[in-house]
């Protein structure tokens, strides 16, 4: 499945990040995927607390070495119907 939405917040600011994650995730269309790419361990944490549970269905979480000596994660969502 390809993501129609992508967010690269690679050493962005986990509270501008996660604002700025809120608002797409409000925009988007029902089964829409949002795939979120970064870096700091304690944001990925943080993107699930912000967003309510019956909103999303997680696709999939991959972690790899490809950024250098830091860990990139990527993480897809596909945004459920309100019920």
């Amino acid at each position: 499945m390809k993501a129609e939405y992508i967010l690269d917040f690679r050493g962005s600011i986990t509270p501008i990040m996660l604002l700025k994650m809120t608002q797409m995730f409000s925009e988007m269309e029902t089964e829409d995927i949002l795939e979120i790419q970064g870096s700091d361990p304690d944001t990925q944490k943080d993107l699930f607390k912000v967003l309510p549970d019956a909103s999303y269905e997680l696709i999939s979480v991959d972690i790899s070495e490809k950024n250098g000596p830091e860990r990139f994660y990527r993480i897809r969502l596909k945004k459920r119907a309100k019920e």
